[in-house]
Parts: structure tokens; C-alpha cells; sequence
């Protein structure tokens, strides 16, 4: 089998490229579903992030799903010409695909280091992917592996202490750019995870004016009855805009929901005062050309990046603990898939062996040898040949697996078989068979 990961997220890729190639819930399961039907054999996973968009793909030897066919699936479902984004991809295969999600899930890849919220998103799009039905043995052996190296690395390190998430960046951000953010009233824009772990961090630093603005005016009432703070519906989000002193947006939009010449008409009401607006949307909320608008201040997801570094500054210690965890996790499973695959290339390489045995056999039993008496026991001594050579090789094959784990040994035994593939497949010559 071969794994293989294709993607980009916020350090090979600027925010302009991963929200064109973001996926929503519906368009992420119909992608999985043409992959399926595109590549039947082969088995998918795709993780669309605020800060990453990866395909994971297994496929059986002889059927690869290369990563460029990943490529171009991507440009041909957003209809993005491939050029626009190709060099914002990143491709790995095998045990570094294996360690890349290992990562992922246990938030060593992310903008926050031990933000929590990656493996929710993880267990999401591995369930969408059961939903489509794109999933299958070894990736369902893979996701739930790196759902158990997250639950290690989160229960046996601090890495998930303090403020471990965009919505906690994002809120430091407002607290070093406003005078005294209690004082302030604050608009959250979006009533989903990701709003209500702003309201969270929000209360937690002393907001005490905070307004949450949310399409399912229910859903933001809800979470406003929870933290005894007040919520408005959609339609008012204007008029809220034009009394806030800071706006932290994280609604999931296709487009934006601010453009710059109507939200003019906010600014020409607001006479000037100061705006700060932090949008960790992706895709935005607001368009990047309202940043030129005199009294805005507009922050998106990756303007994050001094905050975010201080806080990978002080988990260098957890970082190097969780990645011998990662480290370890990947060697168990790299030597499950070669343990999984040795069986059936074992059962390979007898075959092509008799088949080998078979074509001498041939090749020797011609013209007057055809009906020779002693063929019945010279065929027998043949199989008893062969099967003390296989005998051999499997006993070496078992010194690989203990010395140099399963996977070593499933590639020394697929080598023997394409040998001997090569070998079975050969055609005799005529001067072969009247030797």
C-alpha cells in the first residue's frame, strides 16, 4: 500500500490561496464522493481547516493515486487554474505521511501550537469521510491512531495550557492594540466553536460589553444565556458596527460579508472613531481593501503571527516531548501496514516460485522428453526444491522483520516478487528449449 498527503496550509500558502481552495460540509463530502468514483480502489480523507486544506489518500500498488492527479482534482473541483496555487503544495508519502497527520492531529502543525480545536476537525472530516464511504482498512487504521497519539500527547504534556488557540491569539491581539479592552464593547461575529471560544477568552481577560452577532439568531442566544452576555439578530449586525470599539469575526461565509464601498457608509456614520477588526474567517469576512479605510484597523488570521510565536516560544519543551510521542505512534504503525502487507506478498512470492519451477519443467519436458517415466518424481523433487528455497527465504524475511521492522521487510519480499514476476514472465527462446 501506498499513503500519500497533498496540501498547503498557512506557512507554505498566504491566506488569498487556502480560502479559493477551501471545502464547507457538503462540497467536502461531494469531493470525496468523485474521488471515490474517480480512483475505486483507493481511499480518501480531506481536511479543510481555517488553516489547511490536505487530501490523504491509501492506494494498493500497481493503482498509485500520485499526488499530481490530488493536484489536479483540487483545480478541477474549485476550477482554479493549478498554476495559481501549485507551488503552495506540499506532497508526502508513506511514513512521512504518516507522521505529517500524526502532527496535524496533535496540533504540532498548527498556527497555535496545542490549540484544541485540530483533533475536533480531524474527527470530523474522518467522519464525513465514513459518510461518503471514501474511507477504508488502512485509513481508518491511521486516523484513529493519530486520534490516539493527540489523546497522549494532550494528557502526558502542557502543551494545551493558557490561551491555546486563534480565538485566544486573536483576543491578546485586541489586548495589546487597545488601551483597556474592558472597557470596550465588542461585536463577535459568528456564533459557531470558534465565536463562542472568543466570548470565553473575552470574559476571561474582563470584556465586560460583548455582543454577539450569529445568522441563527438561536444558536447566538443560546451561548449569550450561557455567558450572561447579549445577542443581536443578523439584521442589525450594521448598526452594531457603527457602536463597537472592536469586531472579531469568525462567521462561515463563501463570500464576504463586508465590502468595502457599503461598509463605507458604517464609517461615515461612526465620524471617525477608531475601529479595530480581527478576522480569523477563512473564508474572510471582510475584504481586505476596507484595512485602507481611514479609522480601520483590519487584522486576519495570518497578521497572528508575533503573538502566535511567543506562545510556540514557550512550549519548546512539550514540542520536543510530543514528537518522540509522534515518532514512536509512526514506527508502530509503519511496521502494522508492513506486517499487513508481508501475508499476501509471501503468498506472491510462492506463486511466481512455482510458476518458475512450473516453465523449467516445461522447457525441459519437450519432444522425446514429453512422456519420460520419470517426470511424475522428477516434478516431485522440483516442489520439494522449491519449497525448501521458500522455507529459506521466509526465514530471512523473519530475521528483517525483527531486526529492521515489518516495513523493511514487506519492501525485501516485494522486490523478490517483482523479480520473480520478471523472471516467470520471460519468454524462452527456441534455442532454450532443444538444449
Amino acid at each position: 500500500m501506498k499513503i500519500v498527503v497533498l496540501g498547503l496550509n498557512h506557512k507554505s500558502a498566504p491566506i488569498e490561496i487556502r480560502e479559493k481552495l477551501a471545502f464547507d460540509t457538503t462540497q467536502t463530502i461531494r469531493a470525496l464522493r468523485q474521488l471515490k468514483d474517480r480512483f475505486r480502489e483507493a481511499e480518501f480523507v480531506l481536511l479543510s481547516t481555517c488553516n489547511r486544506v490536505e487530501l490523504y489518500c491509501a492506494s494498493k500498488h500497481g493503482e498509485e493515486v500520485v499526488a499530481q492527479g490530488l493536484a489536479k482534482f483540487l483545480s478541477e473541483f474549485h476550477n482554479i487554474p493549478l498554476e495559481e496555487f501549485q507551488e503552495s503544495l506540499y506532497a508526502y508519502d508513506n511514513e512521512d505521511s504518516v507522521r505529517h497527520l500524526l502532527t496535524v492531529a496533535s496540533s504540532l502543525d498548527s498556527m497555535v501550537v496545542g490549540e484544541a480545536q485540530i483533533i475536533g476537525q480531524v474527527k470530523e472530516s474522518y467522519r464525513l469521510a465514513c459518510t461518503a464511504k471514501s474511507t477504508g482498512k488502512i485509513l481508518n487504521h491511521l486516523f484513529h491512531c493519530a486520534f490516539a497519539t493527540s489523546k497522549k500527547i494532550y494528557t502526558t504534556t502542557s502543551i494545551s495550557h493558557g490561551r491555546v488557540s486563534i480565538a485566544g491569539v486573536a483576543v491578546d491581539l485586541a489586548m495589546q492594540l487597545f488601551a483597556d479592552i474592558s472597557l470596550a464593547k465588542v461585536v463577535v461575529i459568528g456564533a459557531g466553536e470558534m465565536g463562542e471560544l472568543l466570548v470565553q477568552h473575552l470574559l476571561h481577560v474582563g470584556c465586560k460589553n460583548i455582543m454577539i452577532v450569529n445568522r441563527s439568531y438561536e444558536r447566538g442566544q443560546n451561548i449569550a444565556k450561557r455567558y450572561g452576555i447579549a445577542a443581536r439578530k443578523w439584521e442589525e449586525i450594521q448598526s452594531q458596527l457603527i457602536g463597537a470599539n472592536i469586531a472579531i469575526a469568525s462567521a462561515t461565509v463563501q463570500d464576504y460579508l463586508f465590502k468595502k464601498e457599503p461598509f463605507k457608509k458604517i464609517m461615515d456614520t461612526r465620524r471617525g472613531s477608531m475601529l479595530l477588526i480581527i478576522d480569523i474567517a477563512v473564508p474572510r469576512n471582510f475584504e481586505p481593501s476596507i484595512n485602507k479605510m481611514d479609522g480601520v484597523y483590519l487584522y486576519s488570521v495570518d497578521d497572528l503571527s508575533e503573538v502566535v510565536e511567543r506562545n510556540r516560544k514557550a512550549r519548546k519543551q512539550d514540542i520536543t516531548k510530543s514528537m518522540k510521542i509522534v515518532h514512536k505512534n509512526v514506527t508502530d504503525f509503519m511496521d502494522w501496514l508492513g506486517a499487513k502487507d508481508i501475508g499476501p506478498l509471501i503468498g506472491q512470492m510462492k506463486e511466481k516460485f512455482v510458476r518458475i519451477s512450473q516453465n523449467e519443467l516445461e522447457r525441459f519436458f519437450v519432444e522425446a522428453r514429453q512422456e519420460a517415466p520419470y517426470r511424475e518424481a522428477m516434478e516431485a523433487m522440483v516442489n520439494r526444491i522449491v519449497n525448501k528455497l521458500l522455507h529459506c527465504v521466509i526465514k530471512n524475511v523473519n530475521n528483517v522483520a525483527k531486526e529492521n521492522g515489518a516495513t523493511e521487510a514487506a519492501k525485501l519480499v516485494d522486490s523478490i516478487v517483482r523479480q520473480a514476476e520478471k523472471i516467470s514472465s520471460k519468454p524462452d527462446s527456441k534455442e532454450d528449449k532443444r538444449s
